[in-house]
């Protein structure tokens, strides 16, 4: 009778059912959740939509700083002291190289992501020819992050091709105002359902480790639920210095675990994915987030650091998952049959034991 609480999150999720609000609180809180027994439960409808594939994504940063909005998390925003060096959009040329090296590295979605608030409609022309021409170019799918959009402006990039627009919710309606002023909760979801007006899919999801409660989690995770939103990031709160939100010092890896757990629960056929943070907060239980979560971030984030895609691939293969890339990108093989400590390329053998070391015995 232990596992059957279980069961039972298995079942609705293969059934299409939401958890009640208690077993989300349970989820998160539960002093006797067994956490293998909890990653299993969401592992089920993951491989029962997702199979052991990994979806890759490079994001491209397109344009950094000077943004007027006071989002709290964020470097690049007004409010933030964070040491960026500000810089405009990219030239065409840059950006169609780095979509041709994301596609080389076996990013299965090539994602740019510009600051500001929202583009002008020149703008947004601008960046309709630019996907058009990566998607023409590369055997990539295009993700957009541009801010807030209208119906007329989603239909321009939808018109072009674009396969997602990216605008996260980041946490519940509630809570908003303490994280963003100079935008609403409202106006989010407004982008989201424009995109989706247009045709295109969206991507939206949260941030963790923001001073949120745990009903904050989980009413962000209902409504990209009840928007049915596709592709879901579950980012951890980075604590980059200078920013008025910094670290509310909750997240531990397996509070992480939890969370992807929850929004695969609640939302069971969605793309959910490990996203900025995982480093810094999974460390070493990184490789289990991929019991719920079936996508993920290589090379980094919009400004700050990431793995990097060697180490990355090589952590999906050694816990047997199959990185999903794309038609210019071949998979090295024998990567997890290798031997090695601490991912470095040091010998075998202790220094002191071996011949060729200088501590020879008197």
């Amino acid at each position: 009778m232990m596992f059957q609480r279980y069961t039972h999150l298995v079942d609705d999720a293969l059934a299409g059912l939401a958890p009640s609000r208690e077993t989300c609180r349970w989820i998160m809180d539960g002093d006797d959740v067994q956490l293998l027994a909890l990653l299993q439960a969401a592992y089920v409808p993951r491989e029962k939509v997702f199979g052991r594939k990994v979806k890759v994504h490079i994001l491209n940063n397109v344009q950094n700083g000077r943004c007027q909005e006071d989002c709290g998390y964020c470097s690049q925003s007004k409010d933030s002291d964070a040491p960026i060096e500000a810089y405009p959009m990219k030239t065409d040329e840059q950006i169609f190289a780095e979509a041709e090296q994301a596609a080389k590295n076996g990013a299965s979605r090539y994602c740019m992501v510009l600051s500001g608030r929202g583009p002008s409609m020149e703008r947004t022309k601008k960046l309709a020819g630019l996907i058009k021409g990566v998607k023409d170019k590369y055997p990539v799918e295009v993700c957009l992050s541009v801010g807030l959009i209208d119906d007329q402006k989603a239909q321009i990039l939808a018109d072009a091709g674009l396969d997602r627009l990216n605008h996260n919710l980041n946490t519940s309606e509630r809570m908003y105002k303490d994280i963003c002023t100079t935008h609403t909760y409202q106006d989010r979801v407004n982008t989201i359902v424009a995109a989706k007006k247009a045709g295109m899919s969206s991507c939206s999801g949260l941030i963790v480790g923001m001073n949120e409660t745990t009903d904050d989690i989980i009413d962000v995770a209902m409504k990209l639920r009840e928007l049915e939103v596709p592709s879901i990031p579950v980012n951890f709160l980075i604590p980059i210095e200078g920013n008025p939100m910094y670290s509310d010092h909750t997240l531990t890896p397996e509070k992480c675990l939890r969370a992807l757990c929850l929004l695969r629960l609640i939302n069971p056929t969605a793309e959910i994915r490990a996203a900025a943070g995982r480093e810094g907060h999974l460390k070493a239980l990184q490789p289990l987030a991929f019991w719920p979560a079936n996508s993920l971030f290589v090379d980094g984030y919009l400004t700050t650091r990431g793995s990097d895609m060697a180490n990355t691939y090589r952590m999906i293969r050694e816990a047997g998952f199959e990185v999903e890339g794309n038609k210019l990108y071949e998979a090295e093989g024998g990567e997890a049959q290798a031997y090695r400590v601490d991912d470095t390329a040091l010998p075998i053998l202790k220094p002191e034991v071996s011949r060729k070391s200088s501590c020879v015995p008197s």
